[in-house]
Formats: C-alpha cells, structure tokens, sequence
C-alpha cells in the first residue's frame, strides 16, 4: 500500500537516503528543506512525484506553516519522519535568544507533530531522531537563560526529544506510534565531519533503520519506544527520561515554549 510519508531535513544525508528509498519503493515522499535550491535538487534525485516544502526551523512559526501546508494538501499524513537536525551552527542563537539546538532539535519537531496529528491516522507513525549522544535537559538552557556548549546543547536536545515521544505515546494509546530512534553513531552526513572532523560510517545504516521505523511490522507496537541502531535492539535511553520529576519539567518547559504554535 501507497503511503505518504514526510521527512524533514531530507536534502542530505540520512534524510535524502532515506526519501530515495521509500520513493523507490512507491511511497509518496515530501521532503523538506531549508533551502529552495537543495530541495528541486533533492526532489529530482529521489523522483517519484517527490514533494519540496521549505521551511526554516529555527523558527517555530516556520514549522508551524510547514504543518499548515501539508494539512492543506493532503487528507492524510502515514508517517513523519523528524529527521532534520543540528549540532554546530554559525549562530547558535536565534534572534530571540534560544540555543538553535533545542529549537531545530526538539521544539520545531513537537509543534510540526502536534499540528499535523488531525491527518496521521491511528497506524500512523511519528518517528524522531535521537541519539546515543543524551544528557539530563538543563531546562534554564532550553528557555534561553544558560548558553551551552555545542555537544551540551546537542545531547540534551535529543533527550528532551526523546522525553516527549514518550509522553505523546502516553497521551495517545491508541495511536498514532511514536518512536525514538539512534539512527547509528557517527554516520557519514555533513553533521558527524563538521561537528568530529572523521569521514563516518555508511549513512545507509541511518536510513535502513528509519524505513524499518517507518513501515516494518517489527516497530507496530513500539510507540513510545527508543530503538538504539548501534546496538541493533530497543534500548533504555539516559536515565533521566525515567525520572518523572525531570520529564515533568522539561515537558512544562516545551509546553510553554511552543504554546504560541499551538494555540489555533
């Protein structure tokens, strides 16, 4: 069966791999992008009636619209695949003074989910991409009032994402699944050799994984699950997302900071 599925940060790397093989096989794939040239590019590579949507997310308002417009297009959504991802920036701050890591990271993720639920049915899949990289969120850094370190404010990103697939799991039991997944440590994208200065593993391992995440039978019931691609298995993530005082905060944390997204 057909199905359409929408994957941020598809330009390069993973996410590109991963639109290329899911058009390959039939799928009705929307890629989105920041930039208007990488998408016509990407969207001729992957082929297939390939859809370009661009936004930036670094601003919410922009993930928010890119919600909006698929919404309007499309009846339904089968899988969102939150793909896109930063560690090193030129700016690390936005104009209103958040670390861009938590916003491209975490925030912009959760306001496209949220607002694109009314058109992912029941069998529907939010896959989010994690990391083996996850610290305990400092939620003072989140809300703009601590600047982090690059690795800091990454690791903590992805725990904070991680935090809030598994609630939205919690909150939707029967459906739509949400997953977390380490899509493979230190693959081969422009990530991993800006931020470690190493070539990287085959990035084909990352994309395998999230077309597994996205259709296979072996992750239908894994909502609110963290698969860990290195070791092959489902996995516990950092200790912190157990601690129900910690969730609490940081969920409270995202709650506000997106609230005015959400709201219409």
């Amino acid at each position: 069966m057909t199905k359409t599925i929408l994957i941020t940060g598809a330009t390069d790397g993973i996410g590109l791999l991963t639109a290329r093989m899911l058009a390959a096989e039939g799928h009705h794939v929307l890629l989105h992008g920041r930039s208007e040239e990488k998408l016509k590019a990407a969207a001729r590579e992957v082929g297939g009636g390939a859809e370009a949507w661009r936004a930036d997310l670094s601003r919410l308002d922009e993930a928010a619209a890119l919600a909006d417009g698929v919404r309007a297009r499309h009846q339904r959504l089968d899988v969102l695949i939150n793909n896109a991802g930063v560690l090193k920036a030129p700016q690390p701050l936005t104009p209103e003074g958040m670390d861009v890591r938590f916003v491209v990271n975490t925030l912009a993720p959760y306001v496209l989910t949220r607002r694109l639920l009314p058109i992912i049915p029941a069998e529907g899949r939010v896959v989010n991409l994690s990391s083996a990289a996850q610290a305990p969120v400092d939620v003072a850094a989140m809300m703009g009032k601590r600047r982090l370190a690059d690795m800091e404010a990454y690791a903590q990103s992805k725990l904070a994402l991680t935090i809030w697939t598994q609630e939205m799991a919690r909150a939707h039991p029967e459906g739509p699944a949400f997953i977390a997944v380490n899509p493979g440590s230190l693959l081969a994208t422009r990530m991993v050799k800006e931020g470690f200065g190493v070539a990287g593993n085959d990035p084909r391992i990352g994309a395998d994984i999230l077309r597994r995440a996205a259709l296979s039978e072996e992750f239908a019931d894994a909502s609110g699950t963290y698969f860990d691609n290195d070791s092959g298995r489902f996995a516990s993530p950092n200790p912190a997302a157990r601690d129900s005082r910690h969730v609490a905060e940081v969920m409270a944390a995202i709650e506000a900071l997106t609230a005015s997204c959400l709201e219409s």
